[in-house]
Parts: structure tokens; sequence; C-alpha cells
């Protein structure tokens, strides 16, 4: 079974909600056993539009990574996210 990554494009507009947020990913990840491969560190925009923040989070699988989307943790993490931020995010299935 390939595994699966969220990839985050993010544009933060109010630093202290998304901190929130971020914190409250912690217990979901951990349950949906994310490993986070890259998080907000320096980047170079090549191509199309830039956010400041860039995320990569990898999941066993494509149904893992949906789950922990859609977890109630998840989901109560990301009400914090909301108006804290502009974000892209996608889920794609590895190779």
């Amino acid at each position: 079974m390939p595994k699966a990554y969220w990839i985050a494009h993010v544009t933060v507009t109010d630093p202290e909600r998304y901190a929130v947020y971020a914190a409250g990913t912690t217990e979901p990840f951990a349950k949906y056993g994310a490993k986070v491969l890259a998080r907000g560190g320096p980047y170079k925009a090549l191509e199309g539009a830039d956010h400041a923040r860039n995320v990569v989070i990898e999941f066993a699988s494509m149904e893992d990574a949906l789950n922990c989307y859609n977890s109630p943790e998840y989901q109560a993490a990301r009400e914090h996210r909301i108006d804290a931020g502009i974000p892209n995010i996608i889920i794609v299935e590895g190779v």
C-alpha cells in the first residue's frame, strides 16, 4: 500500500490563532501515525503562488491521511485555523 502525503501551503494571517491550531494537531497526528517531513522552514518559491508556511506530512496510507483529516480531534484543531490563514491543502498518494 502506498504512503500518502498532506501538502499544505499557508499564508498565516493570525499567528496566535494559528499557534493554537498547530498545538491542537499533535494528538490527531500521533493517533494516525503522521510523520512531519517539512514544516515552515526556509524555502525558495520557483513557480506559482507563494506562501510563507509550507508543510509536508507523511502517512502510512491515503486512508490514514483522510481519517486523520476527518477525525473529531483534527476538526476541533482546524476550527482555530479558520480565519487564521489562507491555506491550500491537498493529500496525495505516493508512488
